[in-house]
């Protein structure tokens, strides 16, 4: 680790074995004001999380030693570091077994530099926030988990227990996305993973409940393929 780097920076590890990825990313964090570690292998990894725990990895899936998938499993073994992962992939399932596995987000090569930057950002907030946080505002959506209370525009927004319930899960987690298995499981039941049909109608009520114009939903996203994501603010 870079002994000139403040006590109290951010540091980013990046976890890639293309040199010109490892400087483009370095680069691009160091704009914005976070500091850069970069290892090309799965081992340097987990042995630099261990010795000097980064604020986000930057987590490349194919690595020459050992698979990403594999650095994320033991990673969530003993850490919750937020972990963004970097695949060339566009298969969803390999994406839905990352976020499953326990990464906050993935970004797909080749990436938007802007997109992923604000990708870490979120990531940072989310690690930051305290889970306590009793009131979460999005613009003039304000949801208090205190009084159990939901409103927009000052208006109160009627949810019925199932509706409010996964909308506390996806604004606990704003910014992250989440699987359809991990949010199935979680308001419904390990036996009710493969039900995504539940999901579907559940979405669409709360939608067009806090949504501005349910069609182009802007707080409640799609994550295609994968899950959805509560959008928070850059």
């Amino acid at each position: 680790m870079n002994e000139s780097i403040p006590a109290e920076a951010k540091v980013v590890l990046i976890v890639d074995d293309e040199p010109q990825i490892r400087r483009l990313l370095a680069v691009a964090l160091e704009t914005t004001g976070l500091h850069a570690e970069s290892v090309e292998t799965g081992m340097q990894a987990l042995n630099l999380v261990a010795l000097h725990p980064p604020a986000l990895v930057l987590l490349d899936l194919g690595l020459p030693d050992l698979n990403g998938m594999e650095v994320l499993r033991r990673l969530r073994e003993w850490t919750q570091v937020p972990v963004i992962i970097l695949t060339a992939s566009d298969d969803e399932t390999e994406k839905v077994t990352a976020l499953d596995q326990g990464a906050d987000d993935y970004v797909t090569k080749p990436f938007n530099t802007p997109e992923l930057l604000a990708r870490v950002r979120v990531a940072l907030r989310h690690a930051e926030r305290r889970e306590d946080q009793p009131v979460y505002c999005f613009g003039s959506l304000i949801v208090d988990l205190a009084s159990r209370r939901v409103t927009q525009r000052g208006v109160d927004v009627s949810l019925t227990s199932t509706e409010y319930s996964l909308l506390r899960l996806l604004v606990r987690h704003a910014g992250k996305v989440l699987t359809h298995r991990q949010i199935l499981r979680e308001i419904w039941g390990p036996k009710s993973e493969n039900q995504t049909h539940y999901l579907r109608v559940y979405v669409a009520r709360i939608r067009e409940k806090i949504e501005s114009d349910p069609a182009m939903a802007r707080l409640l996203v799609t994550e295609p393929g994968v899950g959805y994501r509560f959008t928070a603010a850059d």
